[in-house]
């Protein structure tokens, strides 16, 4: 799939690529490009990585991003894909339903450029349940205390440092939380930014925020004994 020219291809290399793995997202993808623009006008490169949407998202974000990927589907896989094709000396994977700040590319960089190698920024979930400031918070606690870090919180770190681990290891799921472990053997604690990423509550909002609490944490646990993330993804669908 051919990519777009821009801003960072005229300007040449980009120092930060936002990677961005869609599908069937046409619902919030204009949104969520729209609002990524002011950091293209500043220089940062937005890939979009289309695992094979049949609702038009590929047509949609063509000409708002730099590069879009064709890859195939599976969100480590269309990562990796996007970290490929980037031309950025720093990496952010940003989820589809998640925004960024609007001063994201100027947080990253002073994070970058100080003592960590990666990060990730606090989340906060946007939903109707009562419990999801609970959630967040929580989320946002046990990421300091672990030095886990999880995709809704937009993880970003030096791309020579990426390419070294491998990039995302090729599984259904958990694929940010081994990456971390990965990190996390190599003595890379994150730099935890307080400023929030939003993302959307939709899956706590579907299954009941209890309901998918209790799930999430019986799923890092059953992994975190050993389990596949084959058997684990087939427990999550």
């Amino acid at each position: 799939m051919p990519s777009n020219s821009s801003a960072p291809t005229a300007r040449g290399l980009s120092p930060l690529s936002i990677v961005i793995p869609v599908l069937n997202e046409a619902a919030r993808l204009p949104a969520l490009l729209a609002s990524l623009q002011p950091l293209r006008a500043r220089g940062v490169e937005v890939v979009v990585a289309d695992g094979g949407s049949h609702d038009g998202s590929d047509t949609l974000a063509r000409p708002l991003v730099d590069t879009l990927v064709a890859a195939p589907r599976g969100r480590a896989r269309q990562m990796n894909a996007g970290a490929a094709a980037a031309r950025g000396a720093q990496l952010l994977f940003l989820h589809a339903d998640t925004t960024l700040p609007p001063q994201a590319d100027t947080l990253v960089a002073a994070a970058l450029h100080g003592s960590a190698r990666w990060g990730r920024f606090d989340v906060r979930i946007d939903g109707r349940s009562a419990w999801l400031p609970v959630v967040g918070a929580f989320m946002n606690r046990r990421s300091r205390w672990t030095g886990i870090a999880t995709g809704d919180q937009a993880m970003f770190l030096d791309r020579s440092l990426f390419e070294q681990l491998g990039g995302f290891p090729d599984q259904p799921l958990m694929e940010d939380v081994e990456l971390c472990r990965r990190l996390r053997q190599q003595g890379l604690r994150p730099a935890c930014l307080r400023t929030p990423v939003h993302t959307s509550g939709r899956r706590w909002d579907e299954r009941g925020a209890l309901r998918t609490i209790g799930l999430m944490w019986a799923l890092r646990w059953r992994y975190w004994r050993g389990e596949s993330a084959q058997s684990l993804w087939e427990a999550y669908r």
